[in-house]
């Protein structure tokens, strides 16, 4: 099935609230094999929401909408559904006592407008509504095409609720079942291969072919700072059938691009990096100036990650490098705050202090300002620290402030990652500095 989203209500295009109904609603209709081929969203309009519904029931074999079923004037999704199909709006009697009830239960009369939410329109089916005063509903248009000429016959047409607290639970206890008989048992199924250390330009070099594929499985690409995603996605009539799909494709990614795959779906670098230690039964402490406590709070953001987390310290200071870590002052002064010398002595220095089996330390430049020619902005070096010495990464990162902070903690996480899997030589900045 095509299926076609319309989310109604000018607030979403003025962007005063974020559309996040479009997004939950696309999941779920994937989940139950039908692609979701356009979204729209329009204003509280009567004409601009008319030309949006009649241009989806021409392409599309179900279409949703979703706002406007308010009892206020602005709520224009009835009346223009109503126009469009050419179905009269018709009093459902039981509807409106379930109103009536709601509004006594609150000890308030209920306004002559709310009446109007208890109009649905000739045939539809009612998707009760328990935590509101409006209704879903769910109509099969079989006479679609004498509306709409360019139409195909036999389409559905589904009206919800805009707040989400509302929507999600008719979506999930009643739409989906109903969708799932019609789309036939069909599945789309996707997996999303992690990967960090490359650029999304030296990613897509290495699987453009894959980008390209057509048909039953696709990719995509997706980056954000400091990582790139690869979502494979398949659409079969059977689940195991669209996972051996993603199966073939996932292992092509896997043969060319190693180790630079973390993760897969839910996996965060910081929790990979946990099992990991945990695994191996390490653990480490951090020693952190320009991400300003950044990776400690990811590790820490993992439940149980006391097994394997020291503790960490903020040195942005020199006078702190010194106290707190040991930072000798005559290496700062030589070599200056921003060097390799000083992340290695960084990262032996917390080890120390802490016990930990592996100390890591991040020195550098966030920016905007602080660069020079010789230390631009953006310069970073990180440091691994063992029973067998230090190790460091130089980095030039580029972007805002919070943007080299983000790359400097998740490249850093990484370098934990490669060091306990054995794969360090397979960094690119692999030729770091040693002491």
């Amino acid at each position: 099935m095509r299926a076609e989203l319309i989310a109604i209500g000018t607030e979403l295009l003025l962007g005063h609230i974020v559309n996040s109904n479009t997004a939950f609603l696309g999941r779920a209709l994937a989940g139950q094999g039908i692609g979701c081929y356009h979204q729209v969203t329009v204003g509280d309009n009567p004409e601009r929401l008319g030309e949006a519904l009649r241009l989806a029931l021409s392409r599309s074999d179900l279409v949703i909408t979703c706002g406007g079923l308010g009892p206020t004037v602005d709520d224009v999704t009835l009346e223009t559904i109503a126009a469009v199909t050419g179905l009269p709006l018709v009093l459902r009697p039981a509807i409106l006592r379930k109103i009536e009830v709601r509004f006594r239960k609150l000890g308030i009369r209920m306004p002559p407008s709310n009446r109007r939410q208890a109009m649905l329109p000739e045939g539809a089916k009612e998707l009760p509504n328990s935590l509101g005063t409006a209704p879903g509903f769910l109509l099969k248009l079989d006479h679609v095409d004498k509306c709409i000429p360019t139409a195909e016959s036999c389409q559905y047409l589904v009206a919800l609720p805009g707040p989400p607290y509302e929507m999600i639970p008719i979506v999930e206890k009643l739409l989906l079942p109903r969708l799932r008989k019609i789309a036939g048992g069909a599945v789309i199924r996707s997996r999303t291969i992690k990967t960090t250390g490359l650029t999304e330009s030296e990613v897509d070099k290495k699987t453009a072919d894959l980008l390209q594929l057509e048909g039953a499985v696709t990719m995509g690409i997706y980056a954000r700072p400091g990582q790139v995603d690869l979502r494979i996605t398949a659409g079969a009539p059977k689940a195991q059938a669209a996972e051996r799909l993603i199966a073939s494709v996932e292992k092509k990614i896997r043969q060319r691009l190693g180790s630079l795959i973390y993760g897969t779906d839910d996996d965060e670098l910081e929790s990979v990096v946990g099992q990991l230690l945990r695994a191996k039964r390490k653990t480490v402490a951090t020693a952190e100036s320009c991400t300003g406590g950044l990776i400690g709070h990811r590790i820490t953001e993992v439940p149980g990650s006391s097994d394997y987390y020291a503790g960490g310290v903020i040195a942005y200071s020199n006078a702190v490098k010194q106290s707190a870590l040991g930072v000798p002052a005559s290496l700062l002064g030589k070599y200056g705050a921003v060097s390799a010398q000083a992340a290695q002595a960084m990262a032996l220095g917390i080890r120390e202090k802490t016990g930990a089996s592996i100390g890591l330390a991040v020195t550098g430049i966030a920016g905007p300002g602080g660069g020079t020619k010789q230390k631009p902005v953006g310069l970073v070096y990180i440091a691994l620290a063992d029973k067998n010495g230090a190790k460091s990464f130089k980095h030039q990162f580029s972007g805002t402030r919070a943007m080299v902070k983000t790359k400097t903690a998740q490249t850093a996480l990484n370098l934990l990652r490669l060091r306990l899997m054995n794969k360090l030589a397979e960094h690119p900045a692999s030729h770091g500095e040693g002491n």
